[in-house]
C-alpha cells in the first residue's frame, strides 16, 4: 500500500502544471527552444502527451509559462517596507532603499538571462506580442514599486519605469548575445583573447575618424560585464534623481 501511495504521489507531481513548466525550463536550458517539444517533454516526465495537454494547450503557452516562472523567481524581492520584522534565515534581507531594490531586481534579471540563454528572446517576444500577459506586468510591477518609492511624480511613473525596464532588458539581452557569440568562438579562443582582438582592432582605427573609440579601446580588456551593467543602472538612477529632485520648501519667516 505504501509503495502504491508513493507511486501515486510521483505521478501527481509529474502531471502538475508546475512540474511541467519546470521540465520545460530544463529542456530549454539544455536544448534550446527547438529542443522543447511535447515529445521530449513526455519522455522527460515519463507520461503521455494527453496529460500535458490537459495543463498546457500548446508550445506558445508553454514558452510563456516557462518565461514567467523564471522571471517570477528573478524579481522576487520584497520591498523593505513590506519586510517581516524577523525574516527567516532562508529569506534574503530586504533591500535597504528603493535604489537598492531596483539594483537587486535588475541584477536578478541580468543573472537569469545569463543562466537561461533562451530567456532574452522570449522576453522580447512576450513584451512585444503579448504585453497583456503575466510577464510584462510582473517586470513593470517589480520596477514600478521602487520607482514610486523614489518619490517620482505619478505623471512620470510609466516613463521612468519604462526607461529602467528598457535599459535592464536591453543591456542584459545584449550581454546574452555576446555570451552566445563567445561560446561559439573557435577552440582555444577564450573571452580574454577575443576582447584583446577587439581592443587591438579599435586601437588601429583612423584617429581622425574614431578618436573616442580609440581612446577607450584599452578599457575593453578585462572589463566585467556584470559591473558594467550595474554601472548603467546607477547612471539611470542618478538621472531619475536629478530630474525629479524635490525642491526644498522655503523657510518659514
Amino acid at each position: 500500500m505504501a509503495t502504491r501511495t508513493r507511486r501515486s504521489q510521483r505521478r501527481t507531481e509529474a502531471l502538475s502544471r508546475e512540474r511541467i513548466v519546470e521540465a520545460a525550463v530544463e529542456l530549454l536550458d539544455t536544448a534550446g527552444e527547438s529542443g522543447l517539444t511535447f515529445r521530449a517533454l513526455t519522455e522527460r516526465l515519463a507520461t503521455g502527451p494527453g496529460a500535458i495537454y490537459w495543463h498546457v494547450a500548446n508550445k506558445d503557452e508553454l514558452l510563456a509559462a516557462a518565461t514567467d516562472a523564471v522571471v517570477a523567481a528573478a524579481v522576487a524581492v520584497r520591498p523593505a517596507a513590506e519586510a517581516l520584522p524577523t525574516p527567516s534565515p532562508e529569506e534574503p534581507e530586504p533591500p535597504a532603499s528603493p535604489q537598492d531594490g531596483i539594483r537587486t531586481v535588475a541584477l536578478g534579471l541580468f543573472d537569469a538571462i545569463v543562466r537561461h540563454p533562451w530567456l532574452a528572446t522570449q522576453l522580447a517576444a512576450q513584451l512585444s506580442r503579448s504585453p497583456w500577459g503575466t510577464v510584462t506586468p510582473r517586470i513593470f510591477e517589480s520596477i514600478g514599486q521602487r520607482v514610486r518609492a523614489l518619490d517620482v511624480p505619478e505623471s512620470s511613473w510609466f516613463t521612468v519605469a519604462s526607461a529602467l525596464v528598457h535599459y535592464v532588458l536591453g543591456a542584459a539581452g545584449q550581454n546574452a548575445v555576446n555570451s552566445a557569440s563567445a561560446r561559439a568562438l573557435a577552440p582555444g579562443v577564450d573571452r580574454a583573447r577575443f576582447l584583446d582582438t577587439v581592443s587591438a582592432a579599435w586601437e588601429g582605427l583612423d584617429p581622425d575618424e574614431y578618436p573616442f573609440t580609440r581612446a577607450v579601446a584599452d578599457q575593453i580588456r578585462g572589463h566585467d560585464d556584470r559591473e558594467q551593467f550595474l554601472a548603467g543602472v546607477d547612471l539611470v538612477l542618478a538621472g531619475i534623481t536629478a530630474t525629479h529632485r524635490r525642491e526644498p520648501r522655503p523657510a518659514q519667516e
